[in-house]
């Protein structure tokens, strides 16, 4: 099985990029299809208000839950008051399975790290270069597993990607993904360093075609067993560890997603089938 971890979803409100404006999962899902991948991590565009943009995100991932896993998008600064009520309803509610947020919204808060720990959520924080923060947030929430995309940054900045090595290294929570990573040596070096065990396989789709991502992480030539951890084991294993309070469960009106467990004999159900969320 093959699980991109890293995906957007649904409609921004801006106008700035594609990333706040729409992220339409037509021509990704006929991508996936032909690459082989079978299951994918949503979550949203950048949007204003994310308990809005998470609902849109919903609607696709519990239509379609043997496709998708949810990922709650938040805001650190916008949120703030409102992110123990965002997870409830993401989690409890539609079985989202991780906390995303992003350096360009703002820097991650207390706040968002304790409902992580709370939910036993694994955290997807592009940090933008910034990977000194890692440090903080690896030895101040040990019990929260952190996954920093792009190897720490997104915008090709070489510095940051090798810092981030050491970090993998060092702190059995911090994690990385494979998505939008250009320099193959790096990377290349990365997983040689800090094991297959602490990377996930992510596209950064819609908007680069998760064929062309995957091609990476197969040219990194691993054994067959490491192969699988960076495709799918690890994403799994995180986000089993997910727990919903009794309080998310006394509240929940909508029904449960399936078991994670049960994503490692799924079938992909889109073969040869046309989606328009």
């Amino acid at each position: 099985m093959i699980i991109d971890s890293h995906c957007h979803a649904g409609k921004g409100d801006g106008l700035t990029g594609p990333w706040d404006t729409a992220a339409p999962l037509e021509n990704y899902l006929r991508w996936a299809a032909e690459a082989g991948i079978h299951r994918t991590v949503l979550f949203a565009a950048f949007h204003s208000d994310y308990l809005v943009a998470n609902r849109e995100v919903a609607r696709i991932v519990t239509r379609h839950p043997d496709r998708f896993f949810g990922f709650a998008f938040i805001h650190p600064q916008r949120d703030a008051g409102r992110v123990a009520m965002m997870v409830s309803e993401a989690v409890g509610k539609y079985g989202f399975r991780g906390i995303k947020l992003h350096r360009h919204d703002g820097r991650i808060t207390r706040e968002v790290c304790e409902v992580a720990a709370a939910y036993r959520l694994p955290v997807l924080y592009d940090v933008m270069g910034d990977v000194a923060q890692v440090e903080l947030l690896a030895t101040e929430y040990p019990r929260v597993n952190f996954i920093i995309p792009h190897l720490g940054s997104f915008a090709d900045d070489w510095r940051a990607q090798v810092a981030l090595t050491d970090h993998l290294v060092r702190h059995p929570n911090v994690y990385t993904d494979t998505s939008g990573v250009r320099r193959f040596d790096i990377l290349e070096q990365a997983v040689r360093r800090a094991g297959a065990k602490k990377f996930l396989f992510g596209s950064d789709g819609p908007w680069l075609h998760p064929g062309v991502e995957l091609a990476k992480v197969r040219a990194l030539r691993l054994p067959p067993e490491q192969e699988q951890q960076v495709t799918s084991g690890n994403l799994l294993r995180l986000i089993r560890q997910v727990r919903v309070p009794e309080v998310a469960v006394r509240t929940r009106a909508a029904p449960r997603a399936p078991a994670v467990a049960s994503a490692l004999d799924a079938r992909d159900p889109w073969e040869g089938e046309a989606f328009i969320p």
